[in-house]
C-alpha cells in the first residue's frame, strides 16, 4: 500500500487542487484527479527528503506557541520601529548563527521560523550546516537575537528532531 501511496495528504491535496482548477467536474476531471493524485506522489517519492522523525509533540507544540508569540511580538516591534523611525535611523545588516542542528528536517523548520517571524529573513544556510546567515531589520542587540534563536528555537528542535 506505501508504493501505491506514499504520500497520502500530498495526493489527496493534489487530486482536490485538479478539482479546485477545472470548471467543470465530469468523470473525466474526477478521474484525471485521481491518476494525478496517485501519479505525482508515486513519480517524485525519490525527489522528498526522507521521513522525520519528530519526537516530543508536546514540545513541539510549545515551540508553535513560542513561536506565534514571537512572531506577533515582533511585527509590533517592527511596526513601532517603521512609525518612529526614518529608515536610516534602523540599523539593518546581517548576522551569522552558528548552528548545533545537523537534521535537515530541523534545519528546514528553523528556516521557516526565522522567516516567518517579522525583523529577520534568511539569506543561506552554509554548505556544510554550521551556520545560518540571516538578514536582520534591527541589528542593535544581536547578541540578545542569538541567544533567543539558541535558546527558544534550536535547543527545542535539537529535541523534537535529533536523538
Amino acid at each position: 500500500m506505501r508504493k501505491l501511496l506514499p504520500a497520502p495528504l500530498l495526493s489527496l491535496a493534489l487530486a482536490l487542487l485538479w478539482l479546485v482548477l477545472w470548471d467543470e467536474h465530469g468523470p473525466v476531471v474526477w478521474l484525471g484527479a485521481i491518476a494525478v493524485g496517485l501519479a505525482v506522489p508515486v513519480l517524485t517519492a525519490g525527489l522528498r527528503p526522507s521521513r522525520p522523525h519528530a519526537r516530543r509533540p508536546l514540545l513541539a507544540l510549545a515551540l508553535l506557541w513560542r513561536v506565534t508569540v514571537d512572531a506577533t511580538r515582533s511585527c509590533l516591534e517592527v511596526a513601532w520601529l517603521l512609525l518612529t523611525r526614518r529608515a536610516g535611523d534602523i540599523p539593518s545588516g546581517f548576522l551569522r548563527v552558528p548552528l548545533l542542528l545537523q537534521d535537515s528536517h530541523a534545519l528546514a523548520t528553523l528556516a521557516v521560523i526565522v522567516s516567518a517571524v517579522p525583523g529577520t529573513a534568511l539569506a543561506e544556510l552554509a554548505a556544510d550546516r554550521s551556520a545560518l546567515l540571516l538578514h536582520v531589520f534591527d541589528t542593535r542587540d544581536n547578541e540578545r537575537l542569538l541567544a533567543h534563536i539558541r535558546l527558544h528555537y534550536e535547543q527545542p528542535l535539537r529535541e523534537i528532531f535529533e536523538t
